[in-house]
C-alpha cells in the first residue's frame, strides 16, 4: 500500500516542528540567540572553522546576512576571525571557547526540556519518536537523499 504525503501533510510538520522548536527556546533558561546565529554557532561546532561564504551555504542564508550574523557572534566573544592559512587574503570563523559553552548550554538546556516532555509519551509514542529521529535528520539536509 502507497501512501501519498499531501502538501497540507507536509505544511502540519513543518508548523508542529516549528512549534516544538519555538516552545523549547522560550522555556529554556539559557542565554537566547536568533535562530541563525544558533545555526551557525552549531555548524561551526559540528564542522570546524570555516570562511563566510561556507557558513552562508550551511545556514542556508545569504553570504551578507552570514557576515552579519558572525559580526554580531563576534561582538559576543562567541566567535572569531582569523587569517584563512591557505589563502591570506581571506578570513575564516571559528569557534571560540565561549562560543562552544553557549552551543553546548543551548543543546542540554533544550535537551532536558524536550527529554521531559518525551518522558509524558506512552512507551509506543516514544518508539516512534525514535524511528522517526533519522528521517528528521535526513529531511534537514539542503538535499535531502
Amino acid at each position: 500500500m502507497t501512501t501519498s504525503v499531501t502538501n497540507q501533510d507536509a505544511l502540519q510538520l513543518v508548523v508542529a516542528v516549528h512549534r516544538l522548536i519555538r516552545s523549547l527556546r522560550q522555556s529554556a533558561p539559557v542565554r537566547r540567540l536568533q535562530p541563525t546565529q544558533l545555526l551557525v554557532l552549531a555548524e561551526l561546532a559540528a564542522q570546524g572553522p570555516m570562511r563566510i561564504g561556507e557558513i552562508a551555504v550551511r545556514a542556508l542564508c545569504s553570504q551578507p546576512t552570514a557576515t552579519t550574523v558572525v559580526t554580531g557572534l563576534e561582538s559576543g566573544g562567541l566567535v572569531r576571525r582569523e587569517a584563512d592559512p591557505a589563502d591570506g587574503r581571506a578570513t575564516i570563523v571559528e569557534l571560540t571557547g565561549a562560543g562552544r559553552e553557549t552551543i553546548l548550554s543551548l543543546a542540554h538546556g533544550e535537551a532536558e526540556l524536550l527529554s521531559e516532555r518525551i518522558s509524558r509519551l506512552s512507551e509506543e509514542e516514544r518508539g516512534h519518536l525514535r524511528s522517526a529521529t533519522p528521517l528528521l535528520r535526513r529531511l534537514a539536509e539542503p538535499k535531502a537523499r
